[in-house]
């Protein structure tokens, strides 16, 4: 009798073992996640940053492309409202909107060399390049660590510790491309 009471006091102790370990294998994804998120929200608010000097900087050379400064501005804004907000998907879509609304100002900047010869312009520009890069290897690491704290809440065994105490899959940072970027460019010689 005193060796199938000890048995089950084992069992016992292994299941509240595995579901401490397995309970804080999910919290410290979820925290993982947390920090990913906010390495990107550091550097989309660096670009954000960056911005408005990058168009007050085109402003003064390009005077006439007003719509063009208005819808990066506006791009911008929108960004902002949806980093506010938290919600990934949303902000997905407006980081997209806004990557779209530069390339319209770079393209403006293409017809004045003397702005592209401005070294303020240009050190703005190479800022702006390399917080690009930041935000895209920030973009991969939350992904990374989003793909793995969810798959450890929808995988068998865990997915019984996520669901009992209330773990939700994260969303991916996905910007939506149009059909014409999904596409390999063409290089001729």
């Amino acid at each position: 009798m005193l060796y199938i009471i000890g048995g089950a006091l084992l069992l016992v102790l292994i299941g509240l073992i595995w579901l401490v370990t397995t309970y804080n294998g999910l919290v410290a994804l979820r925290n993982i996640v947390k920090n990913a998120w906010s390495q990107i929200d550091i550097q989309l608010k660096r670009r954000y940053d960056l911005i408005p000097n990058l168009v007050e900087a085109v402003k003064g050379y390009a005077k006439h492309e007003s719509g063009t400064f208005e819808k990066v501005t506006q791009a911008r804004s929108a960004c902002m409202q949806a980093s506010a907000s938290g919600n990934v998907g949303e902000l997905a879509k407006q980081e997209g909107f806004l990557t779209q609304a530069l390339k319209s100002l770079f393209a403006v900047v293409e017809a004045y060399p003397e702005l592209k010869a401005n070294q303020n312009f240009l050190a703005l520009q190479e800022e702006l390049t390399t917080t690009e890069n930041k935000i895209s290897f920030a973009r991969q690491f939350y992904n990374d660590n989003v793909m793995g704290f969810n798959n450890k809440i929808q995988m068998f065994p865990s997915n019984i510790v996520a669901g009992v105490f209330g773990f939700k899959a994260s969303e991916f940072f996905n910007i939506d491309a149009t059909p014409e970027e999904r596409q390999a460019p063409k290089v001729q010689f």
